[in-house]
């Protein structure tokens, strides 16, 4: 009999509707079973793994792996870290819950599962948010009850992907945390954003130090504005600045018209603007030589 299961803790209350009589635990063949390719967890720690293989040998696995049907052989929906360790161990079977899930529930299903671990990084995070709005289309809402967050917690964390190359790759060796990325947004220059992340993991500058340094920042730009018909943008506005000033690697500055709105965009290298022209244009800037 069909059972709607609620908001709540477990992967049973955040996936919408689970169907008792879709549900089998049976024991299969390990090399039966894949991993999902939808996976937001890009590193796997090895001695992790190994701790977990001594353990499940020491004491057997106390939870089924959770697998769905596909062709003639099952995908882990939760679980993969369990069946990779089994798989260390050199076990032939493994005693799986096999579930009919769809692919949006297997994928909510695969991120509920590592957040509830904190199993990802801020970036694999964000990358995984990302896929659950352009492959299901959900809004940030849809995400921040799936997987029983804030919306603004989801949206905070998508900022993330707006982030230069520079400051991505502290953030992902772990020199950076989310929080010191997130105040760097707040720049929206790019090359501003990457030169002072390279100060910050230099010097190991807290958050809250970072913050103040971007407060001063601003500050001293709006002072520079002032002369100008420079104004003060409401939160969502100023964070969708920022990401596209992230990802034009330029200076945006919005300012008021009597009717409307102007958009000023400032390039430091030339490269960039010929990028912008390119998106734009649909075709390469040729320069003279």
């Amino acid at each position: 009999m069909s059972k709607a299961r609620g908001l709540g803790r477990g992967l049973d209350a955040l996936i919408p509707v689970v169907t008792d009589a879709g549900e089998e635990l049976r024991e299969i063949e390990i090399e039966r079973i894949r991993p999902n390719p939808r996976q937001a967890r890009e590193v796997w720690d090895e001695e992790g793994l190994r701790e977990l293989a001594a353990s499940i040998r020491e004491h057997g696995l106390l939870q089924p792996v959770v697998v769905r049907p596909v062709g003639d052989g099952y995908e882990i929906v939760a679980g993969e870290r369990r069946w990779r360790a089994c798989r260390m161990l050199g076990w032939e079977k493994i005693l799986a819950l096999v579930r009919s899930y769809d692919d949006e529930q297997t994928a909510v299903a695969l991120l509920v599962e590592n957040l509830q671990r904190a199993d990802l990084n801020p970036l694999e995070e964000a990358a995984a948010y990302r896929r659950l709005m352009e492959e299901f289309g959900l809004t940030q809402e849809e995400i921040a009850r799936r997987v029983g967050k804030s919306r603004a917690a989801v949206g905070n964390t998508l900022r993330l992907l707006a982030l230069p190359a520079g400051v991505v790759a502290l953030l992902r060796r772990g020199e950076l945390s989310a929080g010191h990325a997130r105040a760097l947004l707040s720049l929206g220059d790019a090359g501003r954003q990457e030169e002072l992340a390279q100060r910050v993991a230099a010097k190991g500058l807290s958050v809250r130090q970072v913050e103040e340094l971007v407060r001063r920042e601003q500050e001293a730009a709006a002072a520079r504005e002032t002369g100008s018909g420079g104004v003060a943008l409401d939160e969502e506005l100023a964070g969708a600045v920022a990401q596209i000033g992230a990802k034009l690697r330029a200076k945006v500055a919005v300012r008021p018209l009597r009717r409307g709105w102007r958009v000023e965009l400032s390039f430091r290298e030339r490269e960039d603007l010929d990028r912008f022209f390119e998106k734009v244009c649909g075709q390469k800037v040729s320069r003279e030589t």
